[in-house]
């Protein structure tokens, strides 16, 4: 039963990480699972049976979510993008009662403040900058693409793992989004149809990427590892911030995006019932 919670957890972090403006690192934070994730990255060596154990079905579900979303996100997000980014909405802000528990009690200083407006105010900046999108990589198969493909990688990895901070997002900004994206359907459609070129052809662009992704992760964990260390409350004051800001964040990119022309009731209730449903699985998950 907890296996399957954890695939459930590993999936909402994982399709929360191919939405441009919700964060994977968020999403971990309101389930209770991100210091612990945090942990079991840096610690993987020493305690390895623990944390493969703690890991693996986080991973197996956020493998699955990715893969599967990258087809369904789509269209969901075409059709249905109001109730859509209000699941997430939910999803974030059922989480933070969970988060505030660590900070209760404790005497709220300057500095405290000084970082929760600090963070809230670096991911609003950040979405009203969503939809600048750069211009569209290039992703053929080249020595210095792979290097790219490799940092791009790490930059995207490091800022999935940040609470607040959209991977997605940021490789939007850089033009990597919708190629990277379009090669992850078109990998898994060439391995359904036994196309060798074209299996060949994502794993050119695939492999440096994930590499760098490996990598990204493992060394930002570290860094955020030692943060918590020393400065608990200062990190988890930052977090609040970040959670607090996100539903601004998906607000800002949905008036980006003219998501609310054309608003009708059963928008608005079917939105309601997701924000409900998000809000209300994200505590159940996070207990």
């Amino acid at each position: 039963m907890q296996f399957l919670k954890d695939v459930c957890k590993g999936a909402v972090i994982g399709i929360s990480n191919i939405i441009p403006g919700v964060s994977g690192g968020t999403m971990a934070v309101s389930m209770g699972i991100y210091d612990k994730l945090i942990h079991c990255i840096t610690h993987l060596f020493k305690e390895l049976k623990k944390s493969i154990l703690f890991l693996l079905p986080i991973v197996i579900g956020a493998g699955v979510a990715i893969v599967a979303s990258s087809f369904g996100l789509e269209y969901l997000f075409e059709h249905y993008p109001v109730p859509t980014n209000l699941l997430f909405i939910g999803l974030i802000l059922g989480g933070l009662p969970a988060v505030t528990t660590k900070v209760k009690g404790s005497k709220i200083k300057i500095g405290h403040i000084a970082a929760f407006l600090l963070f809230f105010g670096m991911v609003v900046a950040l979405s009203a900058m969503g939809e600048r999108e750069g211009n569209a990589a290039d992703l053929s198969f080249g020595f210095i693409n792979v290097l790219k493909l490799f940092g791009v990688g790490v930059i995207a990895s490091a800022t999935m793992v940040i609470p607040g901070v959209s991977g997605s997002m940021v490789l939007l900004l850089i033009g990597y989004y919708h190629p990277v994206l379009e090669s992850i359907n078109a990998f898994f459609r060439a391995l359904s149809s036994f196309d060798m070129q074209g299996i060949l052809n994502g794993l050119g662009i695939l492999v440096p990427f994930g590499v760098g992704v490996i990598v990204g992760i493992f060394a930002i964990a570290k860094l955020i590892e030692i943060i918590f260390e020393k400065f608990p409350l200062y990190a988890f004051w930052a977090i609040i911030g970040l959670i607090v800001a996100s539903p601004f964040a998906i607000v800002l990119v949905m008036i980006s995006q003219g998501n609310f022309a054309g608003v009708t009731v059963m928008m608005v209730l079917s939105s309601i019932v997701t924000f409900i449903a998000g809000f209300f699985i994200a505590m159940k998950l996070s207990n």
